[in-house]
């Protein structure tokens, strides 16, 4: 079973340290580990290495680590081949979480050990703007509730339109720093050269057009907390500066000769997977590490149906038309749809259902109409199914499985959003109608009265 948050071991302890491990991740001895703590761990081949090793290029005493006041100090212990740090041959050296040492044909890195956060779940049926009564919500629920008194730095995870934003806006609400500034920002949606001046403010004169100072967002934040949204998608050169931030707690606008201190709690977000970021090497380990103290990951709408009910009475709520809960047609539409476009894509059903519904009272009054995304069909079908491989068939068979309910599922879905037009449907499909026609016949997708080529369309 998924966990809805894990946490270092101490992030929770008001000092925002973790303990961590140091990991083989490459050589012949990859996947072993020690834990790091205060008292130092030898790494050798000899019997007394608390990371013994068979690289055959490593010596007996080769290099040892110890945490120190947040970072690690690594000495190289007089070894025949040497330690490296990004290239460099080390003698004793500080370095923090998600650096990475080479001793002989082996690479060593300092990872953090995140522990699955146990909570009993929440009483409450929200936290903040967000709502739910599910078993998955009200746990996310005992996470942000603990959390959102401390400083630590959480990392969101989860599709589009789960609620990351109100994620941060709850945690930053529901803490000490609820009366200073709440920030947000896109980072996906600004180039790199604008996201750098954006974050850390820029001189006048720093680049062309810069005209006049600018205050970044750290700056503005000073106090409060500070939403940085799509993380996975900023540059390697942004990530460094980012970093640089986080651990010092300063900021340097671009073209600037001095350093601002700032006092900021920084909520992230992202819908890909940065573990698989860092491990295809787009993005830095040591940056995923302090950013997530606190990784909590929400659960899409389609694994929580339970909540629709609640969720439909809330939006309603918020629009005037009572609170009663939802029940009928128009909510076994809304419960047998797939949803993946999440919680945002609720809210523009309900509200296009209000829009179109003027004078309606409540839910049994609106008109309810679930539309595809212009040029997609949900990969999900309406009964929540999915598009499945059969990996227990033959190549050809299991291929042939697959297209028959791609076509199906394609075809059924342009029929009926031009209310069973063949014409309409073939040209949106940019195929011959006669070719349109068959493949809904194939699949039974035409009415009795349309199977007839002199039909009037």
């Amino acid at each position: 079973m998924e966990r809805a948050a894990t946490v270092y071991s101490e992030a929770l302890d008001g000092t925002g340290h973790f303990r961590c491990q140091l990991v083989v991740v490459d050589g012949v001895d990859r996947g072993r580990a020690c834990p790091l703590g205060e008292r130092e761990v030898v790494v050798g081949t000899g019997a007394g290495a608390a990371l013994r090793l068979s690289d055959e290029r490593v010596s007996a005493e080769h290099v040892s680590v110890r945490a120190d006041q947040g970072r690690f100090l690594v000495r190289d212990l007089g070894s025949t081949n040497g330690s490296f740090y990004e290239g460099s041959r080390i003698g004793e050296l500080h370095v923090g979480p998600g650096a990475t040492l080479r001793i002989g044909r082996s690479a060593l890195r300092i990872e953090p050990e995140a522990q699955p956060l146990d909570l009993a779940p929440s009483q409450a049926r929200r936290f903040g703007e967000l709502v739910g009564e599910s078993l998955a919500m009200r746990e996310v629920f005992a996470v942000l509730e603990r959390v959102a008194a401390t400083d630590v730095t959480v990392l969101v995870e989860g599709e589009t339109g789960t609620g990351k934003e109100l994620v941060a806006r709850a945690l930053h609400d529901a803490s000490p720093r609820r009366k200073r500034p709440f920030v947000a920002v896109d980072c996906g949606a600004l180039p790199e050269t604008l996201l750098d001046s954006e974050l850390f403010g820029h001189v006048k004169g720093a680049f062309t057009g810069a005209a006049a100072p600018r205050v970044g967002l750290f700056a503005r934040a000073d106090g409060g907390t500070l939403f940085l949204d799509e993380l996975g998608t900023i540059s390697p050169a942004v990530q460094a500066r980012l970093l640089r931030a986080l651990e010092e707690r300063t900021v340097r606008p671009l073209g600037g000769d001095h350093e601002r201190a700032v006092d900021v709690r920084v909520v992230a977000a992202s819908r890909d997977d940065l573990s698989a970021e860092v491990a295809a090497g787009r993005f830095r380990a040591d940056l995923l590490y302090r950013l997530s103290v606190v990784r909590v990951r929400l659960p899409p709408l389609r694994s929580r149906r339970e909540d629709l009910p609640l969720l439909v009475s809330e939006l309603l709520r918020r629009r005037g038309l009572g609170d009663a809960r939802p029940s009928g047609p128009g909510f076994d539409r809304l419960h047998a749809h797939a949803w993946p476009g999440n919680v945002r894509e609720l809210r523009n059903v309900i509200d296009r259902a209000v829009a179109i519904s003027p004078g309606a009272q409540g839910f049994e009054h609106l008109v309810i109409r679930i539309e595809p995304a212009a040029g997609r069909t949900s990969v999900a079908g309406a009964g929540g199914e999915e598009l499945s491989v059969r990996t227990d068939l033959a190549y050809a068979e299991a291929k042939q499985a697959l297209v028959h309910a791609f076509e199906r599922r394609y075809v059924g879905d342009l029929l009926a959003r031009h209310a069973g037009n063949l014409t309409a449907a073939a040209r949106d499909a940019g195929v011959d109608r006669k070719h349109f026609r068959t493949l809904a016949r194939r699949h039974g997708l035409l009415a009795a009265a349309a199977d007839d080529d002199s039909a009037d369309d």
